[in-house]
């Protein structure tokens, strides 16, 4: 059996992701996040408030990653946590000053990723490009 990973769709999606992320990375570097951060600051950027087990719902990944993530979010001085305030054992995950002044600046530098990565298709290519990895992923995540 042969393996041609030049027609692999996973291989292809991961390959494209690890380029995303070092565009991603260069050009927020300046602005002290970091790109396995910008999925919980996109979140946070659109519903401030969050707990930590709303963010692992509503990206999708696992309760470790995100603890790891949002440590290391506290620690850059994005994010604080705060007393839920109808439930005792949980805290709300808050941007700071810091995350707040950033969020333009980083939606553009997002922007000129997309737009960089996506410049060879036209508007409906990139349209329908975007629609079949979002149907892409919803036949994954429904195992």
């Amino acid at each position: 059996m042969t393996f041609d990973h030049t027609t692999s769709a996973g291989y292809l999606v991961n390959h494209m992701a690890r380029l995303f992320f070092e565009e991603l990375r260069a050009e927020i570097d300046p602005l002290g996040i970091v790109p396995g951060q910008f999925p919980a600051l996109l979140a946070l950027w659109q519903q401030d408030g969050q707990t930590q087990r709303e963010l692992v719902e509503k990206l999708d990944v696992e309760q470790a990653t995100m603890a790891n993530t949002l440590n290391r979010m506290e620690r850059d001085g994005l994010i604080e946590r705060k007393d839920h305030p109808t439930d005792r054992r949980a805290k709300t995950i808050c941007l700071t000053q810091k995350a707040r002044a950033v969020r333009d600046q980083a939606y553009t530098a997002a922007s000129m990723v997309n737009d960089k990565a996506l410049v060879a298709l036209s508007p409906e290519e990139r349209t329908q490009f975007v629609n079949f990895m979002q149907r892409t992923i919803e036949a994954l995540q429904k195992d």
